[in-house]
């Protein structure tokens, strides 16, 4: 989500925390364990969290950096995966020019570093699991999206779900390899052959909003201002009704 820019500060690890009770409200130690390369400008970096008291698909959570001199920043992150009962919990993280808390994950960041993160927050944007569910994503806007579908695939729900995903081109394109056939990918600087080149438009919104599954779809957009106006715009123009719309804005 958003960043600011301050000069570049080496991060310590946090000094002497209470370590939450699995409550939200709480700050808890998260450990990095694994940083799992996506794209030349995203990471996924895994973390234990032993207290973590789970989260749903869609969901996200604070994260804290403090620094030895005890400057902090503080940024919001969509949480990628599925719920589970691991203790870990892993965020996807573009590399944001300027960005102090990005810019020290893909560049300094190792196994072993430990940061401080408070959540799940937000039940706005999360999906349970009970309802079909049509999801729309540019870029990073593809994170809470993806923990929707980890979360289908890993309880084998029987509800449609559907995902449509915009990237500039295919080595943009986070999480590739895991996208099977319920996901519709769009590019719109470079496409591999036999894909077509171009925004997101209502000939590809149309035909899943005609699928009608039973109790209709509740649509989830995100991305950036732009990518979600546009995106909720053709929901509408094809038939979506407005309040089964919920959209997620990264900037």
């Amino acid at each position: 989500m958003t960043e600011i820019f301050t000069p570049p500060t080496r991060f310590a690890v946090p000094g002497r925390i209470a370590v939450g009770d699995g409550t939200a409200n709480r700050w808890q130690t998260a450990t990095l364990t694994e940083i799992r390369r996506e794209t030349p400008r995203a990471a996924t970096f895994r973390f234990a969290v032993p207290a973590w008291a789970g989260h749903l698909p869609g969901q996200h959570l604070m994260l804290r950096l403090t620094a030895a001199d005890g400057y902090t920043a503080q940024r919001h992150y969509s949480i990628a995966s599925a719920p589970d009962d691991s203790g870990h919990i892993e965020l996807t993280l573009d590399h944001v020019d300027g960005g102090e808390v990005s810019g020290w994950f893909h560049a300094e960041a190792r196994p072993g570093d430990r940061v401080e993160v408070r959540g799940p927050l937000s039940g706005f944007f999360a999906w349970p699991g009970d309802r079909a569910a049509l999801l729309i994503g540019a870029g990073s806007g593809v994170v809470p999206l993806m923990s929707m579908v980890r979360h289908h695939r890993a309880r084998d729900l029987s509800v449609p779900l559907r995902l449509l995903v915009s990237a500039r081109g295919p080595e943009q394109l986070i999480y590739a390899a895991e996208y099977g056939p319920e996901t519709t990918p769009v590019f719109t600087r470079s496409a591999p052959p036999g894909l077509l080149v171009g925004r997101l438009t209502a000939a590809h919104v149309a035909p899943l909003l005609a699928e009608r599954p039973p109790g209709g779809w509740e649509a989830y957009v995100c991305g950036s201002n732009a990518f979600a106006e546009h995106a909720s715009r053709l929901l509408v123009a094809a038939g979506q009704p407005v309040d089964r719309i919920r959209i997620e804005r990264f900037g």
